[in-house]
């Protein structure tokens, strides 16, 4: 029976025990009311969330209150809400299915808490699952893809993924148990609907027990990756440092890409460009690669990870202090990065600290000529996140200090100097 069969995968994957309050997630679908009419014949404390994400015009009422009637019927707490799905989707610009998600858990979990449950108990079952792998390997995937969708995540728990839909409905048919359907499950629209509709039968006439081969196949896949996990993680602690990925340390990996993959991916990066940045790794520094919040650069030594957009600094990172005196022949000219002297009286403009800017010029200390301050720094070997970190003092127009760096020629003490400014940072 389908319900001893639940009960025993509740207690192997340590779900939830029998004195847990569990907060079951209830659509109306076939597949959420056989979950709740298990959880309550075998006496576990239920309350019964329900969202209205207004999608289906009536049909999305008709849901509401067919669950309104099935909780009075069975004597369960009802909690419900309506969510303006497609408003939150446009103001957020995402996808009508990712805006439902979040609303959804994120309600589930307010609820959870205010409400003193243990689990969101979701109803996701064993074709689902298969869905998932399927759905996963056409969009390109690490092996945790192929794993399907686990028993818990969380606070999440999945106490159907023992069973597949059709003895879900023998047993809502064995109960004579009514239930709803969405009707835009039998539409295509949706690429799991397209698998579930038109590639799993496909796959059926190849071989019948496809599901179930499947499934047997995430199963083994989670005890190899429990394997990999741990080889990833020691990797990871080899290769990642605060300032990046280390390029040479990733290179001795024996999977370079594999690593670079469970790195990125979580991060936001695909498939295809992780391989273009493994493409990379032994060619010359400066290429960007971006998602929609972050980026990687291909620097000298490392792969640089940040947001896509480095926040604007409007004061520096440090302290400029100053000291001005009389020029006389003992002046020892300090030395020190953090030091920078001028002649006093050739500084005859405003002076103020900013970020260097591409197009910058300056005549570096002991030349005659201006050079670039981007050519001066690749000369220098500095890294692509160096250069977006140096700050200039300016004389007016003019750069007076790469700070930290090489000060200005035409600011120079010479001669005929009198009075000398010593700037230096703290």
């Amino acid at each position: 029976m389908i319900t001893n069969r639940v009960k025993q995968y509740i207690e192997k994957e340590n779900l939830f025990s029998p004195e847990s309050k569990i907060l079951v997630a209830l659509s109306g679908g076939a597949d959420s009311v056989a979950l709740l009419h298990l959880l309550h014949s075998a006496g576990y404390r239920c309350e019964a969330a329900h969202c209205n994400f207004h999608l289906r015009g009536a049909e999305s009422d008709r849901d509401e209150q067919f669950v309104r009637r099935l909780c009075r019927k069975l004597g369960i707490p009802l909690h419900s809400i309506r969510f303006n799905t497609s408003g939150y989707a446009a103001e957020k610009h995402i996808s009508i299915e990712m805006a439902a998600r979040e609303l959804r858990y994120e309600w589930f979990e307010k609820l959870r808490v205010k409400h003193g449950a243990d689990t969101i108990a979701v109803a996701h079952h064993r074709d689902d699952s298969v869905e998932t792998i399927l759905l996963n390997l056409i969009r390109g995937t690490g092996i945790s893809g192929l794993l399907g969708i686990r028993p818990r995540n969380g606070t999440i728990v999945r106490p159907l993924l023992c069973v597949s839909r059709e003895e879900i409905i023998r047993y809502l048919q064995h109960i004579k148990q009514e239930y709803v359907t969405d009707s835009t499950n039998t539409e295509d629209e949706y690429t799991r609907n397209k698998i579930r509709l038109h590639l799993l039968p496909l796959m059926e006439e190849i071989n019948p027990s496809v599901r179930k081969t499947l499934t047997e196949t995430g199963n083994y896949l989670n005890e190899v990756y429990a394997i990999y996990r741990k080889g990833i993680a020691d990797a990871k602690e080899r290769v990642i440092t605060p300032e990046g990925i280390r390029i040479d340390a990733l290179l001795k990996e024996p999977a370079p890409r594999s690593v670079l993959f469970e790195i990125l991916h979580p991060l936001g990066f695909n498939s295809s460009q992780i391989n273009n940045i493994a493409s990379t790794l032994q060619s010359q520094p400066g290429k960007v690669f971006i998602n929609k919040k972050r980026r990687v650069i291909k620097d000298r030594d490392l792969l640089l990870i940040g947001p896509l957009k480095p926040e604007k600094e409007s004061e520096p990172p440090f302290r400029l202090i100053s000291e001005e005196k009389m020029y006389t022949p003992d002046f020892h000219i300090p030395k020190g990065k953090e030091f920078a002297c001028f002649d006093a009286d050739k500084l005859d403009a405003p002076l103020y600290c900013r970020k260097w800017q591409i197009g910058d010029v300056f005549v570096p200390f002991g030349m005659k000529g201006k050079k670039k301050i981007s050519d001066y720094l690749t000369d220098r070997k500095f890294s692509i996140r160096e250069k977006e970190q140096q700050w200039v003092l300016c004389c007016g127009k003019r750069i007076a200090w790469l700070i930290g760096e090489r000060t200005d020629n035409r600011f120079r003490i010479d001669e005929h100097t009198q009075r000398i400014i010593v700037y230096r940072t703290i």
